[in-house]
């Protein structure tokens, strides 16, 4: 009787124990069909172009400097996919401090295999760059499947992995290189990672190694920072660029044409007091407390 007993009790127990496992999955998948990367629930990014992507602060960041590098390079377009899609894989757009044996930052490149120094390969430009020089070596990758072309870099273990990022680096690669207005709103909130002139020393070095832009300098007034916009679309560049640096750069509003995009509510709306800017993109950074 004793064993009968204590084998219902068993019986019982892995029951309850696949229902919960059965409602965990059911939540996540349904959660997963909106959600395809982790976000921090008080500072996310919505990239709309063609499509839809929700990305974390953080992982808004290193995708913009991603595509800025591959833009600084004159790469094609097909390029900034190829490499947001591989970053995606390999680290969720995250900079990992460490992985698979030696490998490190938004690309997982080795030390090891002659990527660079640990230190240089968790530097994203350094690692976007590495990227984009071994991928200008692959013979034909402008015309192979966005996977194939990043496996000839990458030489991953699960070589089809890279293209269900494919969809999402696309209309990531529309927005950051101008394809599309006002295509990226971030909520950072009101406690930025820098202030005053430190965040407006840091743009202009940032916008010079991202872009190329050698030429700004840091503004006295933190309300009138200016990158020339020789066009819509280099415009645009720039707008959607100062937005994913927001939280790491104190950004506090972006103005470009008519529109314009404020920490206070993370979206982008109609310029009301007139100064509309076609020919330069205006930014402000937060004040000193």
């Amino acid at each position: 009787m004793r064993v009968r007993t204590r084998t219902a009790i068993m019986a019982a127990g892995v029951v309850v124990a696949v229902a919960a496992l059965l409602g965990i999955w059911f939540v996540t998948k349904q959660i997963g069909q909106h959600l395809r990367l982790p976000m921090m629930a008080s500072r996310t990014c919505t990239v709309q172009a063609d499509g839809e992507v929700v990305l974390s602060a953080e992982q808004m960041a290193n995708a913009a400097t991603i595509a800025a590098i591959g833009a600084q390079r004159r790469m094609p377009e097909r390029a900034v996919v190829v490499a947001l899609a591989t970053a995606y894989q390999e680290s969720h757009l995250r900079n990992i401090a460490h992985g698979d044996r030696d490998s490190l930052g938004l690309f997982q490149q080795r030390p090891s295999q002659g990527w660079g120094t640990p230190e240089q390969v968790q530097d994203p430009r350094f690692a976007a760059n590495a990227f984009y020089t071994a991928l200008k070596k692959v013979k034909g990758w402008e015309k192979m499947r966005v996977t194939e072309a990043a496996q000839r870099v990458q030489r991953s273990a699960y070589p089809e992995a890279y293209e269900k990022w494919a969809d999402e680096s696309e209309v990531l690669t529309r927005a950051l290189l101008g394809h599309a207005t006002g295509a990226v709103a971030c909520t950072v909130g009101s406690t930025p990672s820098m202030r005053g002139p430190a965040a407006a020393a840091a743009l202009v070095e940032s916008l010079a190694l991202d872009w190329g832009l050698h030429d700004l300098t840091a503004p006295t007034d933190l309300t009138d920072f200016t990158v020339p916009a020789t066009n819509s679309r280099n415009g645009w560049r720039y707008a959607h660029w100062l937005v994913s640096h927001a939280d790491d750069h104190g950004v506090k509003l972006v103005r470009f044409g008519d529109l314009e995009w404020t920490a206070k509510h993370g979206t982008w709306d109609r310029v009301r007091d007139g100064r509309a800017a076609s020919t330069e993109v205006l930014a402000e950074v937060f004040a000193d407390t």
